[in-house]
């Protein structure tokens, strides 16, 4: 039997990225970050798309130089399809569809949600994938949800965001703290420096396993105004105690859901994934509960954690095997179910 060798393109956000993949290994995986939203505070969609199309040719290039296979060797095209931008993903859908014509090989849809959840099962992700059914929680700039994986392609939403996605909320408070965008991870790197009990900010109270961050970010807001008019450096005198506080409470919204939803459905295999799983509080917290609550915990790579192809062709692979290919005549799509 011959390796199974997959193209995967992905181009939902702000990162045009390639990946080669044989059988379940990752041969490269290439991604180019756009720095120009950085001046603006956030992802600037149109300026977005332009910069997918100066990109993807490179960065595919790249990926297939870095595999060092040859197009011919391509036994199929795996592209994110959405949910995302519709300007960047049809950047990248327009070529994974051109190329999959040029080559006459079969082309593959992936769901970028499902991708981030099962980058788990690529070879190098973990010692050991994990065991179905499973919970993961799947944080990102875009989307907060907890997932009931029941098996590669059978997946329940079983509680998300009603308002903000946690990384959306850690950009947002990093803007309140004048922090450059993404905020995210500058937050986590501060928040080491800092205290986490400092300082004391609202957690909601939603029901079933939902969330809501939207109510933390204004709490956040308020307190910064109000200290500011006694000291205008506070944020600038308190900034690592800030952002730790800030830290300690969105990690503990995320995980006392996660928690509860593990303890109601008595499952202890729990996962993590998307681009908030790279945050060191979120990823301590999770590694705590294995000892405290018998967890069996699967956290993500941290190439395997931002937006990344990876990702895509391993759920391209999956596709492949079960002869799920996707018609010519596929368009991409803003929002795109589990």
């Amino acid at each position: 039997m011959s390796d199974t060798i997959i193209l995967g393109i992905e181009s939902s956000c702000d990162d045009t990225s390639a990946a080669v993949i044989k059988n379940n290994t990752i041969l490269s995986n290439i991604a180019a970050t756009q720095k120009v939203h950085i001046e603006y505070g956030g992802v600037v969609p149109e300026l977005a798309s332009r910069a997918h199309q100066q990109n993807i040719i490179p960065v595919v290039q790249k990926s297939l130089s870095v595999a060092n296979i040859q197009q011919k060797d391509i036994s199929a095209i795996g592209f994110t399809r959405g949910p995302g931008l519709l300007g960047s993903l049809l950047v990248g859908t327009s070529f994974a569809k051109s190329l999959a014509m040029s080559l006459d090989v079969p082309l593959i849809e992936v769901n970028h949600l499902q991708a981030h959840i099962l980058a788990h099962f690529i070879d190098d992700a973990n010692p050991k994938p994990p065991k179905f059914p499973f919970l993961c929680l799947t944080v990102s700039g875009g989307h907060t949800m907890i997932v009931l994986v029941k098996d590669y392609f059978e997946m329940e939403i079983i509680g998300k965001t009603s308002d903000d996605a946690a990384g959306e909320a850690f950009d947002k408070i990093g803007k309140i703290f004048d922090l450059d965008y993404p905020a995210g991870p500058i937050v986590d790197k501060l928040a080491k420096l800092g205290d986490g009990n400092k300082f004391k900010f609202n957690k909601p109270k939603i029901d079933n396993y939902d969330y809501s961050f939207s109510g933390i970010k204004t709490s956040v807001l308020y307190f910064i105004q109000k200290q500011e008019k006694e000291n205008p450096d506070f944020v600038k005198e308190n900034l690592n105690d800030l952002c730790a506080s800030v830290q300690k409470a969105i990690v503990e919204i995320l995980m006392d859901k996660l928690e509860k939803a593990a303890k109601d459905l008595k499952i202890n295999e729990v996962a993590i994934a998307g681009g908030v799983s790279a945050n060191s509080g979120l990823r301590e917290a999770l590694k705590q509960n294995e000892e405290k609550l018998n967890w069996q915990t699967y956290i993500p790579k941290f190439e395997y954690t931002t937006d990344n192809a990876a990702m895509i062709a391993m759920v391209a692979k999956l596709k492949f095997e079960k002869g799920e290919f996707t018609d010519i005549t596929a368009v991409a799509t803003s929002r795109y179910e589990i």
